[in-house]
């Protein structure tokens, strides 16, 4: 996720530098890369919510951590992991956006 971070920081610098020049950013060459980008940047996602939803997973029901010790906040973990894969969703949809809109110019 540390990845997705910078990846879209960097974009929305980019984005900011575009307005501030008023520089249009519609070209073949730089859609290519933010569609690759935004896939790579997906299926990393994807990666990362899969594994920890492994994880909660091994805790729940193989280890019994979380009904042993009350003191793990579980079901905030669960919903840490539900919100990954939103997350991911999200992020597909606009990674499908950007091949659309690389495939208009």
């Amino acid at each position: 996720m540390g990845l997705q971070f910078l990846w879209s920081f960097g974009l929305a610098c980019l984005d900011i530098h575009a307005l501030r020049l008023n520089k249009d950013l519609h070209n073949h060459i730089f859609l290519s890369f933010l569609v690759v980008g935004d896939w790579v940047t997906v299926i990393l996602s994807l990666a990362a919510a899969s594994s920890s939803a492994g994880v909660m997973i091994l805790f729940m029901k193989e280890t019994h951590i979380c009904t042993s010790q009350r003191s793990l906040p579980c079901n905030i973990f669960q919903i840490s992991v539900a919100l990954a894969f939103v997350a991911c969703f999200l992020l597909a949809i606009s990674s499908y956006l950007a091949l659309w809109l690389l495939a208009t110019v």
